[in-house]
């Protein structure tokens, strides 16, 4: 098991790419956006759906 030794576990450690700060920020905001984007979708669905029903009479 040539992989499995301390030299080659630091050998991968050091291919790894580390996000830079504005990286790790620009990620950050468009998850943020993202989420807040689905959010107001879904409460509009709900909203919508809601108010098909009430006007169809089947939830008071």
């Amino acid at each position: 098991m040539k992989w499995f030794s301390l030299k080659a576990i630091f050998k991968e450690i050091g291919k790894i790419r580390w996000p830079k700060k504005g990286d790790l920020v620009t990620s950050s905001v468009q998850v943020i956006i993202f989420v807040a984007f689905f959010a107001g979708f879904f409460y509009l669905c709900q909203f919508l759906v809601t108010l098909v029903l009430q006007l169809m009479g089947v939830i008071a």
